[in-house]
C-alpha cells in the first residue's frame, strides 16, 4: 500500500446497529464481505481533511442516509464530518437489486448455470448503478475509487430497509 492510500483510507466501518434491517443469512454473508473487503483495501478522501485513514459510521438518520467521518487527532484538532444523504435517489436502484438479488439466491438452489450467470450479470450491473449513484452524491464530500464504492453500497443495502 503507498503512503496517499494508507492515509486516504478507512481504517474502521461501524454500522449503527439500530439501523440495521433484519438480514438473511446470504445478506448477512455479503454485509460481512464487503466490511471485511473495505477494510482490507480502499481509497477514501473527505472533503477537506488533512489525511487519515479514517473512521466511519454508517446510520439512518431522519430517514437520510449518515457518513459519521473521524479523522486522527493532531495538535489542531482532529477532523470530524457528518454527511447527510438523502435516500430518495437510491430507492429505485436499491429495490431492484434486492428482487434480483432474492432471484439469484434462489436460482443458486435449483437453476442452470446459465440462468445463474444471466441473474449475477444483472445483479452486478445494478449493484455498478448504485455504486456510481453513490459516488455522484458523495461529489465535492468524499472521492472513493469504483471498489469502495460498492462495498459501501452493499452497507447502505443493508440499512436501506429498516428506514
Amino acid at each position: 500500500m503507498s503512503d496517499a492510500q494508507s492515509t486516504e483510507s478507512l481504517k474502521s466501518i461501524l454500522i449503527d446497529e439500530d439501523s440495521l434491517a433484519a438480514a438473511s443469512r446470504d445478506q448477512e454473508q455479503e454485509r460481512q464481505v464487503a466490511i471485511f473487503d473495505l477494510l482490507d483495501g480502499n481509497y477514501f478522501e473527505p472533503a477537506e481533511a488533512q489525511g487519515g485513514p479514517y473512521d466511519l459510521k454508517l446510520s439512518l438518520i431522519e430517514n437520510r442516509l449518515a457518513f459519521d467521518i473521524a479523522g486522527p487527532r493532531t495538535e489542531r484538532g482532529g477532523y470530524e464530518r457528518r454527511h447527510l444523504l438523502s435516500l430518495s435517489p437510491f430507492r429505485g436502484v436499491i429495490k431492484d437489486y434486492f428482487m434480483i438479488c432474492d432471484s439469484y439466491y434462489s436460482a443458486i438452489r435449483n437453476s442452470t448455470p446459465q440462468q445463474i450467470e444471466a441473474l449475477d450479470m444483472g445483479r452486478r450491473g445494478l449493484h455498478n448503478e448504485g455504486s456510481n449513484l453513490l459516488r455522484e452524491r458523495l461529489e465535492g464530500k468524499v472521492k472513493t475509487d469504483l471498489d469502495t464504492a460498492r462495498r459501501l453500497f452493499t452497507l447502505i443495502c443493508a440499512l436501506h430497509w429498516r428506514g
